[in-house]
Parts: C-alpha cells; structure tokens; sequence
C-alpha cells in the first residue's frame, strides 16, 4: 500500500512512504497510520531550517500575490502581505537589509544583491496586486541602495555592498540558477521600478546589469533564463498597465486580473483609487471613466486610449 520494495526506492535500500492510490481498506489504513505516527514520535526529531531568507521570501511575496489574485484567493494574498510585512518590520533598518531572521528577530548577516533585488520585486508585484502604494515605495528605497552600494563602477552589479565584509575577491556572478542571480533580479526590479516612475536612472542601472546576458545565453542559456525575461522587457518597453477605481469594485480586480493574464512578459503593473497617485508617477492624472473601473495601457508615460471592460483591456494587451 505504501510503496515500498525489497529494493527501496530512496537511498540505501530504504523506501520513502506514498500512496500511489486509495486504500482498499481505509479504516485499516487509519489505523496503520495512528500506529506510525506515534512510533515516529519517540524518535528524536530532525533539526528543522526555520529561518527566514529576504531574497526567497521577494520571490514567494511575488507568487503568491499574483497567484491569489488570479485564482480568486484573497487567503493568498494575505500570506504575500503578512510576508512582505514581516520583511519591512523586522529585516529593514535604516534602508539596508539584513539577510535573515528566525522568530521575529533579525540575524547579523548583511543583505546580499539578491536580498535587496527579490524583496524589491515582491514588493512592487504586491504593490500592483493590492494598489497600497506604500509597498512601491519601500521597493524604491532599497534599490536606491542597490544603486548606491553595489555599483561596479562599469554599469554592472556586485552581489555584496561595498560596506559589507571584505573577501578576497568581491562576487559577482551573473548565472541565473534555480532563483535569479542577484543581477538579474536587480535588473528586472529596476526595470520595473523605472516604468511605475519614470526614472531614467533606475532604467540605466537595469540595462547595465544586463550587460552579460547575451554572451552568457550564447555559451550557456539555461544560466541566462531570467535575464533573458528582463532583457525581452527592455526591449518591450517595458509596458504599463494602470488600474484605477473604487478599491471595492470587483471591476477593478477584474481588470487587474485580465491585465495579469494576458499582458505580454515584463509588462508592469499599478493599481490605485483614482482619487490620489500615492505618490506612484504612472497612477499620477489617471481617473477612473464615468466613475467605472478604467485601465489604460501605458508605454513610458504614454497610453492608449482608456477602456472599462476586461474585453477592451484584452483587446489592447494582445495589440501591443
């Protein structure tokens, strides 16, 4: 019933537990299972990672935001929130970014290029996702630091500030892996900063750290796939989708969930109430159309004409 073989199907002859199908005899299974899940517990249980890491924690503030919005899963959104809050509470102090934490308290290690540029990211998806402006400008704040702190003085990015503990020889590594290099997460975060602001220094850095990805997907392209995504966004524009109305209109969330799914890679996301910009450029004149939920479809600062239904936006996205 559980799958294991004389052989084993782990390491060493031994099996890994599953349950490939539905027990024949589900009061028996219930039984089995109580009867091994107080055998394991007289065991001494494993050491547990339960640190908190600023760079993964961006990126599933990114997931989750815009998973919940599309599936219809404020629970989800609620997670990104909770996540990115406890990053802004406990790992940012005085704009610089502590790497990790681990019950609520902040551990020693300084932010790394990856911390600042991830956690940047979630933030503006998060940003998009709810329209809390707050969220665009802590985002903001810490790629101001990236700028200031791990410039090569080439156009490029190193993976440590220039402030934090000498090595012998200072990273910088452009190879995407299983999450994003440090320069191509920085790069994709600048790159959509700039589009929510307008700033040409923020759109300067992010074509810098892309500097490598062509001769680096030429020799190796499965190091090279994030960078790809954020240069495929520079040469898109980037575009900007803006979404303003009653936050509780479900017609907004609508036209931000179209704008999610079928805008083209790279294109960027605002939301606001159409009564204030909250300080965000590209929400900055943007008024909602007859008092309906109104999106408009932006290229540095310019847009289309304004439409009110997720078939108008549809219409727009896919002729851009």
């Amino acid at each position: 019933m559980f799958g294991v073989t004389g052989e084993g199907t782990f390491e060493r002859g031994a099996s890994v537990l599953q349950l490939p199908r539905p027990p024949a005899d589900p009061e028996r299974y219930d039984r089995v299972r109580a009867a091994l899940l107080r055998a394991r517990a007289d065991r001494e249980s494993p050491g547990r990672d339960d640190k908190v890491v600023a760079a993964w924690n961006g990126l599933a503030v990114a997931g989750l935001a815009e998973a919940g919005l599309l599936l219809g899963r404020p629970d989800l959104v609620d997670a990104a929130r909770a996540a990115a809050d406890l990053i802004l509470d406990v790992h940012v102090h005085g704009g610089r970014l502590v790497r990790t934490s681990r019950d609520g308290r902040a551990g020693t290690s300084a932010g790394v290029l990856e911390d600042y540029a991830d956690t940047a990211e979630g933030l503006l998806a998060l940003h998009g996702v709810t329209g809390q402006a707050r969220y665009a400008h802590e985002a903001g704040r810490l790629l101001d630091a990236v700028l200031e702190h791990f410039g090569d003085g080439e156009g490029g990015l190193f993976d440590t500030a220039d402030d934090a503990e000498r090595l012998f020889s200072r990273p910088h590594d452009p190879t995407d892996n299983a999450t994003p290099s440090g320069r191509s997460a920085a790069a994709w975060a600048l790159l959509t900063y700039a589009a929510l602001t307008g700033s040409e220094r923020h759109r300067t850095a992010a074509e810098g750290a892309l500097s490598p990805a062509s001769l680096l997907a030429e020799k190796a392209a499965r190091f090279a796939g994030w960078a790809l995504a954020a240069g495929e966004a520079v040469l898109s524009g980037p575009r900007a989708v803006a979404v303003v109305g009653d936050p509780d209109d479900p017609a907004v969330e609508e036209l931000v969930r179209t704008a999610l799914r079928w805008a083209p890679l790279g294109t960027v996301l605002s939301r606001g109430d159409g009564r204030t910009d909250g300080g965000v450029p590209l929400l900055r004149g943007r008024a909602p159309i007859d008092g309906r939920a109104t999106a408009y479809v932006c290229e540095g600062f310019t847009c289309k004409l304004p439409v009110t239904t997720p078939e108008g936006l549809r219409e727009q996205l896919a002729g851009v």
